[in-house]
Order: C-alpha cells, then structure tokens, then sequence
C-alpha cells in the first residue's frame, strides 16, 4: 500500500513510542522506506538503536550542522510525509505554535513550510486529550492539512492508533487524489439469512476484499459507505446490516447520494421463513428455502445511470468459464466491470482475480494480496468515473 513511499518518523516521548518499531516494520512491509527523527524524552523510552534496527536507517536524535531538518521535510528532501508517532500533547502543542525545540518538532515545522505532508498519530492520557489547549492545536494543525490517525479510547487513555490505521492515513495523505470528492458505496462480506433465534444460513465471505476495497478508495480521497455485517473502520461510514434484505435497503438509501457502487458482498442467494422459538435438536428437519432479491438488479431499477462495480465467484476453476459467467452478468445489468474469481480463496490473505469489462486487454488478470488487488479496482473505478466524466 506503500510502495515507494518515504516516511519520516518523529518519535516523541510519549510510552506509546515502544511500539514504535513495530510500527516501522508494518510501514516497511507495506513497501516504504523509513528514517527515523527521535526527541530526547523519546530517547529515553525506547532506544535509538532498537529503531536504528527497526529501520534499517540511521536515527536522527539531534539537529546538527548537516541540517538534518532540511535534509529530511525541506522543499527538495528526502521525505514524501512526515509521521509524527507517537504524537504527545507537548509535541502538538509546539507544533501548532511553530515551537522549534526537538529534532521532532524542528522537522514539523520544515515539512508544514515546505507543503510536505504530515501525519500526526496521538497518544497520550484521556484528560491531556480533551484539554481545550490541546484540542484547539489540534484544530489548528488540522486546518493546516495535517491528517489524524485519531487514538483509541480505552482505559481513561488515549492509545495511540493501530498500525493499520495510521498506515491508512499515510496512504491517503501520499497517494494521487483520483477519487475525490466521489462518493462510493462498497459492500462486504457474508449475510445472515435467519432460521431461528439461534441458527442463520451463510457463507464463508470474510469481507477481507471489500474492506480492502473500500481501504483503496479512502486512499484514493473518495468519501465510502460501508454495508456489512462487520466492524466499524475509521475510513468509512458503516452501515450495519445482517440480511440480505437489509443489506439492499441501506445500499438503495446510501446510492442516492453516490457516484458508484462497489458490490463486494458475497449476499445470500436463499432465505428462509424464520420461526420465533428454537427449533430443537434431534429430529429430521427440513428447510424450505427461497431466492434473495439480487442487490445489483435492485440498485440498477432504482439508479439507471449509476456505475456498477459487480463480483462473481466461481468454482468450476476454468478461467474461460468464468469470464463468459462475468461477461453474462455486465451485459445484463449494465456493469462498469465485474471482478471475478474462484470462490476457493474465500477468507485467504492471497487472492487472484480476473477484471471483465470493456477494456481492450479484459480479461485482466491481478495476482497478489487483497490490498494490491483492492489499490488496482480503486485504479479501474477511477478511470471508470473519469471517462464518464468527460463524456
């Protein structure tokens, strides 16, 4: 997710930096290159060779003649972002106050100069984090354009943000604005088709893919809405559904207002009429069963014009096959383009798929992980709305 991407580090003294070398090793194992930039109290938490190790790069702990600071985050540096992380409420405070004392802050105000992005990670006590001093330099910094991986609120503490969010935030602060202003809906993962209080029918959808859809597309400066039976994820509004049922009411509601559909769920094609008392165990027992609505067919009545994104998962394990299954499927409901693949990666971190659309080299091929898979979609999706665009 970033690949190529060079990431300044400012470590500040916060105890949240002794997560800071796994940190270093997530953003290196998602294809950045990392130098670190630390200030003394965070010297004093973590040392300098434990991040040294972690970044396969020389640490900064200290601005010397080599103006190290310039080096870094000037106009023509090393740096495509700065990270501060962890971020306390000393280091924003000075930051937003142009308060040059730290290697840290000293690189702050370089790359806010230069129109270098910053990302910001805080982490420090729930009460330092709602001090109004605090809050209006976070304000400030974020009327800068700096961005936020805002911390997790447990134990009277605001903990610093997962690794996968501030990579996040990194990806969106460094990646081509392809997407803005656009307003996507994704769906993902399985729906739950209610036989009784206590038995549903389902599949072995994880949601993986189009998490990493929707992922891509916040990247990508695009506003998404989530559908799904499944977490809440700090780069999309998430609409809480269960049924297949519910899942094409909120993707009926959310379309109104958007540019395109992503339809990455894996929806149940049968339901059941659910009884209201547990059925009991131990006798034969049948279930009578009738299709779902299809959630495209319904979108497509609803929005004529709005560009569809469809899935096809396949089992037959024959590529031709399943490229006429998806071509079928465009064709009838008028997709921008279908992501096929065989159903045997359900739940898998790995997956290959096959892209089935108008392009003169479809069926296009994409091997590799769900995030690769989710960054070349968001690409297609963006062309797609450009084309139509300019049309």
């Amino acid at each position: 997710m970033l690949d190529g991407v060079n990431v300044a580090l400012g470590v500040s003294g916060s105890i949240a930096a002794v997560k800071v070398v796994e940190l270093a090793h997530e953003l290196r194992r998602q294809g950045a290159r990392v130098r670190a930039v630390m200030s003394p109290a965070a010297t004093n938490i973590v040392h300098p060779w434990a991040v040294d190790f972690a970044t396969d790069e020389p640490v900064v702990t200290e601005i010397t003649g080599s103006v190290e600071h310039v080096e870094l985050c000037g106009r023509e540096g090393w740096a495509d972002v700065l990270l501060l992380a962890p971020a306390t409420a000393n280091t924003a405070g000075k930051v937003a106050a142009a308060v040059d004392d730290t290697p840290v802050t000293t690189c702050a105000t370089t790359a806010l100069g230069a129109d270098v992005p910053v990302v910001m990670a805080p982490a420090m006590h729930e009460p330092m984090y709602d001090h109004p001093g605090v809050l209006d330099a976070l304000d400030r910094l974020e009327s800068w354009g700096v961005r936020f991986a805002d911390p997790r609120i447990e134990e009277g503490k605001a903990k610093i943000a997962a690794e996968e969010d501030v990579v996040t935030e990194i990806a969106r602060a460094t990646t081509t604005q392809s997407l803005a202003g656009a307003h996507v809906v994704v769906t993902a993962g399985a729906t739950k088709e209610r036989i009784d209080p206590i038995r549903i029918l389902t599949n072995r959808a994880s949601g993986k893919t189009g998490r990493a859809v929707a992922r891509a597309l916040y990247a990508r400066g695009a506003r998404v809405t989530l559908v799904q039976d499944g977490p809440e994820v700090p780069y999309a509004d998430v609409a809480a559904v269960e049924t297949a049922d519910e899942m094409i009411a909120a993707c009926r509601r959310s379309a109104a207002t958007a540019d395109a559909l992503v339809s990455a769920a894996a929806i149940s094609d049968f339901t059941a009429d659910a009884v209201d008392e547990k059925i009991r165990s131990g006798s034969p027992l049948s279930v009578e069963l009738e299709p779902t609505p299809k959630l495209i067919d319904s979108v497509r009545e609803a929005y004529p014009g709005l560009p569809i994104v469809g899935f096809k998962a396949e089992t037959s394990g024959d590529d031709e096959a399943t490229v006429a299954e998806a071509e079928r499927i465009r064709n009838r409901v008028g997709l921008s383009f279908v992501v096929a693949n065989d159903a045997s990666v359900m739940g898998d971190d790995e997956t290959r798929v096959l892209l089935v659309g108008a392009s003169e080299t479809d069926p296009e091929e994409v091997v590799g992980t769900k995030d690769a898979v989710a960054s070349r979609i968001a690409d297609r999706l963006a062309a797609t709305l450009d084309a139509s665009a300019s049309v």
